[in-house]
């Protein structure tokens, strides 16, 4: 018998600029994506099976899961049945700050999923001082770095250089992050990186995971969330986002996100 679908998410509102908190149960599989910022959780019951940079791994109740920005990662629960788990999101400067004193650089996560029960700890400490109704400002401050301070030397490293993406891809790329609010087709984008639409096509999916159009409207929700936070309306936020319409953005939000741009927009902005 097929396990029955669950999926309720909770958008807290945070006391601190930067940071995103969130709670999810869900039996929902989250398509590659990516986000702008930092990822870091903890699995409180079930067991989720990712796709990651470092290939397919696994985490059930009690792992940290994390993730950089812009790596893209999918979700989807083990066996079948819901799973639970708490996230923050972090602004990549809000990190930078915080960790300026410690790090000489920036900072990259090495490990998709860990089994750290101290780290636990501090997340935990970290998710209830930012979801307070009435937070402690020196508290909260302590366990962000507290936290932050344990991802850097347990699981941090300076990423290692790179040469980034093939030029015909890193053309692409930039034409989609610079103005994803306006169309853009599989012609013009490999006009513009100087080669066929196959070969842009299967180029780009091998050096960023996943499609052009996958991509822009990525790029797209990316740009809606931002919107929100503003005090967009939803509507709004679609018509300058490029989707054709509020259902369209509500459809790719919930999709990647697992939050509606309503529920959204009323937890941020």
């Amino acid at each position: 018998m097929r396990a029955p679908r669950t999926h309720h998410v909770e958008q807290h509102r945070s006391a601190v600029p930067g940071i995103d908190a969130m709670t999810l149960a869900s039996t929902h599989h989250f398509p590659r994506h990516s986000h702008d910022q930092f990822g870091i959780g903890v699995i409180g019951f079930g067991a989720q099976r990712s796709w990651s940079g470092i290939g397919a791994v696994e985490a059930g109740a009690g792992d940290v899961i994390m993730v950089n920005p812009g790596e893209m990662h999918d979700g989807a629960p083990a066996g079948g049945a819901a799973r639970g788990w708490r996230m923050i999101y972090l602004d990549p400067a809000l990190v930078a700050g915080e960790l300026a004193e410690e790090a000489a650089g920036p900072v990259e996560i090495v490990r998709p999923v860990a089994q750290d029960p101290l780290l636990a700890r501090h997340f935990a400490r970290l998710f209830a001082g930012l979801t307070a109704a009435r937070p402690d400002r020196l508290a909260g401050e302590e366990a962000l770095l507290r936290a932050l301070a344990h991802v850097q030397r347990r699981h941090g490293v300076a990423p290692a250089p790179s040469g980034g993406p093939a030029p015909s891809v890193a053309r692409a790329l930039r034409r989609l992050d610079g103005a994803p609010e306006l169309p853009a087709t599989l012609a013009e984008l490999a006009a513009l990186s100087g080669v066929s639409r196959f070969q842009l096509l299967r180029g780009f999916a091998r050096e960023v995971g996943i499609t052009p159009h996958a991509y822009l409207v990525q790029r797209r929700v990316h740009l809606a969330r931002q919107l929100l936070a503003r005090g967009r309306t939803p509507a709004e936020a679609a018509a300058e986002a490029g989707f054709a319409d509020q259902s369209h953005l509500t459809r790719a939000f919930l999709r990647q996100l697992g939050v509606t741009p309503g529920r959204y927009r009323r937890a941020v902005a």
